[in-house]
Order: structure tokens, then C-alpha cells, then sequence
């Protein structure tokens, strides 16, 4: 178990992380989602007393800090590169193993699960970004640790190492490890995530379920089709449903429930031919609860184009 209590952090006056609490669980893997800005890297280097601050994390009880043999408990990747710049990279793995008592056969046993045991004598500074992520992980699955903190791992895989990657951490949460995993990838974290820690400029959003966060910041809707869905409309509208057309032509109905959807169509005779929930994406919620606390905003570009005369219409 995680368990973070009033986790602050100011840099002059502007409040980078503001007493975020919450807690971690094992055997699932639990995603961390904020905007640009929104003090992950921070809350996760407060987290491993990696950065001064005011709260506390403790790892099963205990303070990173306190931990004598921190890589057989707590596995961490903050950076995509943080490698010894001349060392190969089986000898970098090697130097952190010394470190903590782990014997080099399993640095040899890490390299090959993450698909490096080729190149493990090369130097990590000419490695992709994709292969260094990899490395990272290596790193932080060395000690074999109950606990993964892991901040942007997907951060320049292929498609094909993205879908590794989730299947990897969703294998560890299932042998009872603690999974803290944080990404811009909201359709892989769909996929990935059980559930959630979602924050704002410093503050807590959200922390739960993904399927709660997504009901909570979205609204389901019920699709219709048939060849007389028009003649639903007033009727639904009466059932106090509101009513919007969908791109093709089918009825897009928010309000009411599945059932009393199809209950409205049998009384009022209707055919259908299909009647569904269409629900909101993780994407859409996280827009939805995260908009207000967008910290970096691009301006929308509308491009005017000049007519005969001087006119411009935009």
C-alpha cells in the first residue's frame, strides 16, 4: 500500500503540488492523469523524498528514506535517461545492483524480460528513447520490488512495446504488487488502468474507479435507430429526455435509461432497429474534469481568407 498524506509543494509563489492525499492499493495498477503542468513528475519525486516539501508518503508503513534496501522494495522510473554516460548498459544495471545486494545474474535475468539482452553491452546514451524506457524499467524491476512508481514508461514505445507494457504492469498488479503509473495516453490507460488519481494545477480531481470517474464527469447516451424514429421524438421529449440527431440520421437520446427508451418506443408502436448505450471515452472525462485546470492553453487558429475588395471572412 501507498499512502500519501498533504503532499505540498511551492516554487516562489506559484503552488506546484497543494496537501495531495490519497491512497495506492496492490493488485491493481492505478494511472496518475493531470494536463502539462499539473504536478505529476513533482508528486511522484515528493513521493521519494526526491524533492523538499511538506507531507508524507509511506511505502507499507514506512518513509522511502527510511527504507534500508529501497530497490527490493520500491521501484521507481521518473526520467527516460538517467544512465551513467560511459558505462555499457549491463554494467550500469550492475553498479545499481552492487548497491543493493542483488546478485548480477539478475541483472542478465531483467535485460532479457525487457527485450535488451542484445544490446546489453552497449552504451544506454546511444539508445532510442523507446529501448531507454525499457532500461528503465530494468532498473526498476532489479530488486524484484512490491511497489512500482512509474512516470511517462510508455513515452516513446512503438505501438507494439505500448501493448507490452500494458500487458507487463497489468501482470505484476495481478500478483498483488502496487502499480503507480502515470501517462498521457488516456486510451491505453482505458485499457490499462483500474483506477484513477487525477489532479489539476497541484490539486486532487479525482481518486477511484475509472468507470466512476468517467460516470461522474460524463453523460451516457442511448442511441436509436429505425425507419420511423421520428415519430419517437415528442414522445421522448415528453419522458423528459432531451433529443439531438446523430451523423447518421440516428436519434442520440440523453436523460433516460435504456429501458425506458425502448419502453416509450413499444407504447408509441415504433420499429426499431437498433437501440444502444453510447458511452463517454476516458479521454472525454478527463477533458470534461481536467478543462478548467488546463494550466498551458494554445489559442484555436482561425485562418481568414481575403476576398476581392479587402473582405475577409474568417
Amino acid at each position: 500500500m501507498i499512502t500519501a498524506k498533504g503532499l505540498y509543494k511551492r516554487y516562489k509563489k506559484t503552488v506546484a503540488v497543494d496537501h495531495l492525499s490519497f491512497d495506492v492499493r496492490p493488485g491493481v495498477v492505478t494511472g496518475f492523469l493531470g494536463p502539462n503542468g499539473a504536478g505529476k513528475s513533482t508528486t511522484m519525486r515528493l513521493m521519494l523524498d526526491l524533492d523538499n516539501g511538506e507531507g508524507e508518503t509511506l511505502f507499507d508503513g514506512r518513509r522511502f528514506d527510511s527504507i534500508r534496501r529501497p530497490m527490493n522494495e520500491v521501484g521507481a522510473l521518473l526520467e527516460a535517461k538517467p544512465f551513467h554516460p560511459t558505462r555499457s548498459a549491463r554494467n550500469h544495471l550492475r553498479m545499481l545492483a552492487a548497491g543493493n545486494r542483488i546478485p548480477d545474474s539478475r541483472v542478465d535475468e531483467v535485460m532479457e524480460f525487457v527485450g535488451l539482452a542484445e544490446v546489453k553491452r552497449k552504451r544506454p546514451k546511444g539508445y532510442s528513447l523507446g529501448m531507454a524506457q525499457r532500461l528503465g524499467l530494468a532498473q526498476a524491476l532489479l530488486g524484484d520490488p512490491k511497489i512500482l512508481l512509474l512516470d511517462e514508461p510508455a513515452n516513446g514505445l512503438d505501438p507494439h512495446g505500448i501493448h507490452w507494457m500494458r500487458d507487463i504492469l497489468k501482470r505484476l498488479a495481478s500478483e498483488g504488487r502496487t502499480i503507480f503509473v502515470s501517462s498521457h495516453l488516456l486510451s491505453e490507460m482505458q485499457l490499462m488502468a483500474d483506477e484513477l488519481v487525477v489532479i489539476g494545477r497541484g490539486k486532487m480531481i479525482f481518486n477511484g474507479d475509472v468507470d466512476q470517474f468517467v460516470r461522474d464527469f460524463t453523460q451516457a447516451n442511448v442511441i436509436v435507430r429505425g425507419p420511423r424514429i421520428g415519430d419517437l421524438t415528442a414522445a421522448l421529449e415528453a419522458a423528459g429526455a432531451e433529443i439531438a440527431k446523430g451523423d447518421d440520421g440516428e436519434l442520440v437520446v440523453s436523460g433516460l435509461e435504456i429501458g425506458e427508451v425502448g419502453h416509450v418506443a413499444f407504447t408509441e408502436g415504433v420499429e426499431l432497429h437498433e437501440l444502444s448505450t453510447r458511452r463517454a471515452s476516458l479521454e472525454e472525462a478527463f477533458m470534461s474534469a481536467t478543462g478548467a485546470s488546463e494550466q498551458f492553453v494554445a489559442q484555436e487558429i482561425q485562418a481568414a481568407v481575403e476576398q476581392p475588395g479587402g473582405a475577409q471572412h474568417a
